[in-house]
């Protein structure tokens, strides 16, 4: 079974970066696409990012790609989440995920989640 432990949220001023990680624990983590959801404050979680398992491909949501960027390090077990010029709207709990499939990804393993919260 894969453990997620994301880290790396916090409270910052808009238009600030941030750098969320999450660290995968468990049998051959390099076997599983990985990725990024959010909820913010009374709404559903949503789809963030995506990383396939070799990190050649990735799919963003679609008001997500010029800001925030996903890559991982197999070596490390770990992905990353690059978040510039954050916005209030970005407030929320930021999830890692885990799914064997790449093209459908939905998660099958969560981490607790990271909150990352955005001031005007």
């Amino acid at each position: 079974q894969v453990q997620l432990v994301e880290s790396g949220g916090g409270l910052v001023q808009a238009g600030d970066s941030l750098r969320l990680s999450c660290a995968a624990s468990g049998p051959i983590v390099s076997e599983y696409a990985m990725g990024w959801f959010r909820q913010a404050p009374g709404k559903e979680r949503e789809f963030v990012v995506s990383i396939s398992r070799t990190g050649a491909n990735t799919h963003y949501a679609k008001s997500m790609k010029e800001r925030f960027t996903i890559s991982r390090d197999n070596a490390k077990n770990t992905v990353y989440l690059q978040m510039d010029m954050l916005q209030p709207e970005d407030t929320g709990v930021y999830y890692c995920a885990a799914d064997r499939f790449f093209l459908s990804f939905r998660g099958d393993y969560w981490g607790q989640g990271t909150q990352v919260t955005v001031s005007s």
